[in-house]
């Protein structure tokens, strides 16, 4: 679906992302995870086409998308869960869920996806008239996503869903990753929470630096001990992931 050769991101004369390549396929779960300023948002934003790429090429579906305008990226069946969620806080939960299907294929079904985001989300069927600014972090980041899905999105880019959000509402926003990518829809999780991370990956890869130093399936990586030490945050004698 997705393929990422050799690219390279930078801002100015910094450079970011070095010589990265990752693929996503179709209907494939893929985390990255790794260490702060590690350039994993970096990562997200450049496929997402919020970030140029300085050198390499980006190939969906066959085609380079190297150069694409960023809001073209949008048409392409790629939707983006910023970090920090970007809700327009005065608008009310509707408006900033139906912002999502501005674009005529997506503005077809909008009343169907909308249903099918307060399926997955039955906090917001009840608040679609609030402010999105009067609801919990939790909530928020529900509508985020839902906005990401009112898109009728092929992939999916969550940048650290779980960042700031109470550990039950963590469980609950994993598990609804589990069901959207259980609807064909590829995912992207760029993810601090190394564990959980990896229960619901079909394959991950550990950034460090701009530059990807693992790749493989998570039960692969669990098996290395530098890896656990060093980039996934977990001692020797914690518990391997559960398959």
């Amino acid at each position: 679906m997705l393929e990422l050769q050799s690219i390279r991101v930078a801002y100015g004369q910094a450079t970011a992302l070095w010589d990265v390549s990752l693929s996503i396929g179709q209907g494939e779960l893929l985390c990255v995870v790794g260490p702060n300023s590690a350039g994993k948002s970096t990562l997200i934003n450049a496929i997402a086409g919020v970030h140029r790429i300085c050198a390499g090429r980006m190939v969906l579906d066959g085609q380079d998308v190297s150069r694409l305008a960023p809001h073209r990226f949008c048409a392409r069946g790629i939707a983006l869960v910023p970090e920090g969620r970007r809700l327009f806080t005065e608008m009310s939960v509707r408006e900033n869920l139906e912002l999502g299907s501005y674009l005529p294929a997506a503005r077809a079904e909008r009343a169907r996806s909308l249903e099918r985001v307060c399926a997955l989300f039955p906090a917001l069927a009840e608040k679609l008239a609030q402010p999105a600014g009067s609801l919990s972090g939790g909530q928020q980041q529900m509508v985020a996503i839902g906005r990401a899905l009112m898109a009728r999105p092929r992939l999916l880019l969550l940048d650290e869903p779980s960042l700031g959000l109470a550990p039950t509402i963590v469980l609950d926003m994993f598990d609804a990753i589990r069901r959207i990518h259980a609807e064909g829809i590829a995912v992207l999780l760029v993810e601090q929470n190394v564990s959980m991370a990896l229960e619901i990956a079909e394959r991950a890869a550990v950034l460090e630096e701009g530059r990807i130093v693992a790749l493989g399936r998570p039960e692969e990586l669990m098996a290395r001990p530098e890896l656990r030490r060093a980039y996934l945050g977990l001692g020797a004698g914690q518990a391997t992931i559960q398959t």
